[in-house]
């Protein structure tokens, strides 16, 4: 393994250590599910991480950031190139997200993804979204969908951004929308792909009668992709309470979009025989491989060159993530995972100095408590450890609606704790609260 991708991964491996739940927490804040799930739920992410290396690279080089922020569409930026999915999302996005926010002077958001893209890109919730149903369906690739959890939550209720920069991201197209890209030119450009129908076409050979329901998939896939624009906001979402009802309409479309294309798949695929479905399957791989081999041409010198010094350390580290994915671990006995969980908890929900700053009372205080226990929750039910895709397109979709329904439900259990704590603050302590998030960047 590279050296710096150790270095990269050895940091990670402490974000695991650090999100552990010792029990001291677990009684204080009544998280249910244990300190396993909230492990494999960081494991996932690390393991993820060790095929992302490029994405920051890329985004601090801003080898894509003029295709970032240009208002028209960023698809023909290096097309002629052989492009790494993973460095475009990241590069877009975290070019568009850091734009509008402390004046595009950061280098990097607190509410960044593992693998340098964003969730949240001013007022719009999971850029790329058509692409990661296509990733995932056609190419068993969850990667970037698996990124999406907590972390989007948690960002939901405390945004980074405050209003005047939010507001930057709905202005009409001018010399300002050149530095920060507005809602709708996000939505439009984070679609860098459909149905990649050539591809499939030249896998399968289908024969007419296939050749006309896979076009018919192609337009589901389109109307798809239509439907998850519909949701794209046409206002800045100007509360918490406004963005986790976006984060419900986006997700509603995207299951939405996966109903639409569900029948014309199955009908596809039913038409196809036993070696035309293999060849299907095998896009899949071909897109692992393809992905491994242009990380492999592109990798630095210096990294070559540390591989072999760090391959020991690199390995235990390895085993040592691998390790939270097995039934029988048991972080609680780490006192090291558990002072870190605690500093992270302290750091990240500082429920006593919010309660302090907006004049909470008990009520308040306990019905705070009830929102964080059920937004931390959301570290066991969107977890899972790294498992193999499923063979079929049509068992992936099932497998990915599954995802974005658990995701649902989740946004309307944490919409209903936040309702409940907001219903007898002031509107001075409602203002409060949202003022916590852009003062976490300042």
């Amino acid at each position: 393994m590279p050296g710096r991708m150790g270095l990269a991964l050895a940091g990670a491996i402490l974000v695991v250590a650090a999100v552990l739940l010792p029990d001291r927490a677990e009684a204080q804040f009544g998280l249910r599910g244990g300190p396993v799930g909230v492990a494999r739920f960081a494991v996932g992410h690390v393991i993820g991480l060790s095929r992302l290396r490029h994405s920051r690279m890329a985004v601090r080089g801003g080898r894509y950031r003029s295709a970032a922020l240009r208002s028209q569409d960023p698809r023909g930026a290096d097309r002629s190139q052989l492009s790494n999915p993973y460095v475009m999302r990241a590069a877009l996005t975290a070019q568009a997200a850091l734009a509008g926010w402390q004046g595009g002077r950061r280098p990097q958001g607190w509410w960044r993804h593992p693998d340098g893209s964003y969730g949240w890109v001013g007022p719009v919730f999971w850029p790329f979204a058509h692409d990661d149903l296509t990733n995932a369906i056609i190419f068993g690739d969850t990667t970037s969908l698996s990124l999406y959890g907590y972390g989007d939550f948690y960002a939901a209720l405390f945004t980074p951004y405050a209003a005047t920069e939010l507001a930057a991201y709905t202005v009409p197209p001018g010399r300002r929308a050149r530095k920060v890209p507005t809602a709708e030119t996000l939505c439009e450009a984070s679609d860098t792909g459909g149905l990649p129908v050539e591809r499939i076409a030249s896998a399968v050979a289908p024969n007419e009668a296939q050749r006309t329901a896979l076009d018919e998939l192609s337009s589901a896939w389109n109307a798809a992709r239509d439907t998850i624009r519909t949701a794209c906001p046409a206002q800045t979402p100007g509360n918490a309470a406004e963005r986790l009802g976006l984060m419900r309409e986006r997700i509603e479309a995207m299951i939405k979009a996966i109903d639409t294309m569900e029948a014309p798949l199955s009908k596809f695929v039913g038409l196809l025989n036993d070696d035309q479905k293999a060849r299907l399957n095998a896009l899949a791989n071909e897109r692992r491989a393809a992905l491994a081999s242009y990380q492999s041409k592109n990798a630095d010198k210096n990294d070559i060159k540390n591989a072999s010094k760090n391959a020991d350390k690199n390995a235990s580290k390895d085993a040592q993530a691998a390790k939270a994915c097995q039934a029988d671990y048991d972080p609680v006995s780490d006192e090291n995972a558990q002072r870190q969980y605690e500093q992270l908890l302290q750091q990240q929900w500082p429920a006593a100095d919010i309660a302090t700053t907006l004049h909470l009372d008990e009520v308040a205080r306990a019905r705070f408590e009830v929102l964080q226990d059920t937004t931390l929750r959301t570290m066991q039910t969107l977890s899972a450890c790294p498992t193999e895709p499923a063979a079929t397109p049509q068992a992936r979709l099932a497998a990915v609606k599954a995802r974005l329904q658990t995701m649902l439900q989740a946004v309307g259990a944490i919409t209903d704790a936040f309702d409940d704590f907001q219903a007898d603050l002031s509107d001075e302590q409602k203002a409060g609260f949202e003022a916590i998030g852009p003062k976490r960047g300042a």
